[in-house]
């Protein structure tokens, strides 16, 4: 298997938590997983440590902590990048993107109280996606994809059942904000959106 697939799969599973925080890695056992001798992976692992995903503990590596500290300063970033993402996607965004976040907008609307966390949270990824694409600035796209994955993993860890209409409220005031091309109301609801976020994160840790 190549290098680079090894690394979306594990990233994959740190970020969707099949692999839990603090949990150790071993070389010998992840290279016999996936049928690669140990250089391979531990060249994986490097590269994911330095992408924040993981520490070094002696001869193996693990997979880092939950950090408040590290969501405060990724909500600085996200503040500032995101919103402007935003505002980008809302001038920049397809007739066709455009009808996809209407799609979006119906499936979050269709929403009961019977979907589980990781649906939600699953959806909300889509959003996010969809919009980093209207923004038509690859850079941009991939940096806010990095900041939202650290996001995930919190979300995924919150013990209680998160309430739908609550958690997509200024979801869907981001889609309507884009689609009467009104800036001040996306700015306002992007910020909002993000702040949401980072309290109910703090609250729960």
């Amino acid at each position: 298997m190549e290098s680079e697939k090894i690394h979306e799969l594990l990233k994959e599973k740190i970020i969707w938590l099949d692999l839990m925080p603090e949990s150790l890695l071993n070389l010998s056992e992840m290279a016999k997983s996936f049928g690669v001798s140990r250089t391979p992976i531990k060249e994986v692992l490097i590269i994911l440590q330095g992408e924040g995903w993981l520490l070094r503990q002696g001869s193996h590596f693990m997979v880092t902590p939950l950090s408040l500290e590290r969501i405060r300063e990724t909500t600085e970033i996200r503040s500032i990048m995101e919103v402007q993402g935003n505002i980008w996607a809302m001038y920049r965004i397809t007739p066709e993107e455009l009808a996809a976040l209407g799609e979006l907008e119906k499936e979050i609307l269709q929403l009961d109280d019977m979907a589980s966390n990781r649906q939600m949270i699953e959806l909300d990824v889509k959003f996010h996606r969809r919009l980093f694409q209207g923004t038509k600035n690859s850079q941009l796209a991939q940096l806010l994809e990095q900041l939202l994955s650290h996001y995930l993993r919190f979300w995924l860890s919150i013990p209680r059942e998160i309430n739908p209409k609550s958690f997509f409220a200024e979801t869907l005031e981001i889609i309507r904000a884009i689609k009467a091309k009104d800036e001040a109301r996306l700015r306002a609801a992007g910020a909002a959106h993000i702040k949401k976020s980072v309290d109910e994160i703090m609250s729960t840790f």
